[in-house]
């Protein structure tokens, strides 16, 4: 499977990542976030957990059927209200459902869905699912509407999650924006690089970060990746954030853009340099952020030697000339619509409901967490999101995209919506 954004990295309560990430990579930040309390008191997340009476079943498989939660007046976090509100998104999720609906006719879709370990969910059914919904999503007026028809005519598959009660871990990723070169200036010294046309016939163990650019990340004219410099950087930090997020968007200094996007790794996993800075006792794990640790790195820039080697991995990119990032499915991304999983657990392509804590800036810039509610179509996947209990969201492309990426850890649900069989 190839390691698309959501393949990078991103720590889960005990210290596991997730590919895709930046700032959710570095964030070390472990402990769940307090929800908001919601009232009245039956409306409170627990509601949505899996009830006792399904639990109690021990089912070996990673969704477990149920109905439809029925909203609680008032519980305006129940619904998607974002799809009908001032700036309506229905057009980024119509967008998303076409681009699944594409992905479900390969081969591909065909394959992953011959040995699906639910079998009630069927390829055939997640495509009825997809265009029924697609109808519904065109002729209702209101969230509500929408979730009273969804009552009506299908049935939720909710993921066990990492405590068979539901619970799933929630966090996010991002598709940076980065200052870039084509040739290498004294300014712009620090390459990505092109996916070496002889990976595989590299001897394993392969070469560690360290022995493949060295420690300064400056020696890789001297080795295996000469002549492979795709884009130059002059942020020491920002190729190895590319290399965590698995893609970028670039600003060239003729004002155009382009992208590059994952082309390959070597065979090493992932370690997170916050992590290593807890370890080593720089930086206390309670409350840590991306922005606590680039603010270290940028009062200690000596130590980006140090603790970027520790990563052994290696990513590989190919220009993608303005594109945007793709996921696993070989489908582009949509931003707040497209989520990553365990796609050995969990099925491609199809539509699915979030419902975590997110972070949202506010008038002043000012991060602040809602409990919503939000369809998606899960399009990808990473190399850490592993297990029924662990949900990546996209977030889109920039800065804010990634503000709010590195602080987004949350418990949640998630739950996959399908046609009732009669339908």
């Amino acid at each position: 499977m190839k390691k698309t954004l959501a393949e990078l990295g991103k720590f889960n309560k005990v210290i596991a990542i997730s590919l895709p990430v930046v700032l959710s990579i570095f964030l070390v930040r472990m402990q769940s976030l307090t929800h908001q309390e919601l009232s009245p008191p039956e409306c409170r997340l627990k509601k949505w957990d899996i009830p006792v009476s399904l639990t109690a079943q021990k089912q070996k498989v990673p969704l477990i059927q149920r109905l439809p939660i029925t909203c609680c007046q008032g519980d305006i976090s129940c619904f998607d209200e974002h799809l009908y509100g001032e700036i309506p998104d229905k057009k980024a999720l119509l967008s998303a459902i076409a681009r699944s609906l594409q992905y479900l006719q390969t081969a591909n879709a065909a394959a992953a869905y011959q040995n699906y370990p639910v079998a009630q969910i069927t390829r055939d059914r997640v495509i009825k699912s997809l265009k029924r919904f697609r109808e519904l999503l065109l002729t209702t007026y209101s969230a509500t509407e929408l979730h009273q028809a969804i009552e009506r005519e299908f049935v939720l598959y909710q993921s066990v999650g990492k405590d068979t009660k539901g619970s799933v871990l929630f966090t996010a990723y991002y598709e940076p924006l980065y200052a870039a070169h084509r040739v290498s200036t004294p300014e712009y010294r620090y390459p990505v690089y092109r996916l070496p046309p002889d990976l595989n016939s590299w001897p394993k163990p392969h070469p560690t970060r360290e022995e493949l650019e060295g420690a300064d990340g400056l020696q890789a004219a001297k080795g295996k990746l000469r002549g492979l410099e795709l884009f130059w950087f002059s942020d020491r930090l920002e190729p190895y954030l590319a290399q965590i997020e698995g893609s970028a968007r670039l600003q060239l200094p003729d004002g155009t853009q382009t992208t590059i996007g994952y082309a390959g790794h070597t065979a090493y996993n992932y370690k997170s340099i916050g992590r290593e800075l807890v370890n080593d006792g720089k930086l206390p794990l309670e409350g840590i952020t991306l922005p606590i640790i680039l603010d270290y790195f940028q009062k200690h820039p000596q130590e980006l030697n140090i603790y970027i080697p520790r990563d052994r991995s290696f990513v590989f990119f190919q220009e993608n000339h303005g594109e945007p990032a793709q996921g696993s499915i070989n489908v582009p991304l949509t931003a707040e619509r497209s989520i990553a999983t365990d796609k050995s657990l969990m099925p491609p392509g199809a539509l699915a409901l979030i419902r975590a804590s997110i972070p949202f800036a506010n008038s002043t810039g000012k991060m602040q967490e809602r409990i919503v509610s939000r369809y998606v179509l899960d399009q990808d996947t990473g190399g850490a999101i592993k297990g029924a209990g662990r949900v990546d969201y996209f977030l889109g492309t920039g800065k804010l995209a990634g503000d709010r990426a590195g602080v987004t850890v949350s418990n949640g649900q998630l739950f996959y919506l399908l046609l009732k069989s009669n339908n």
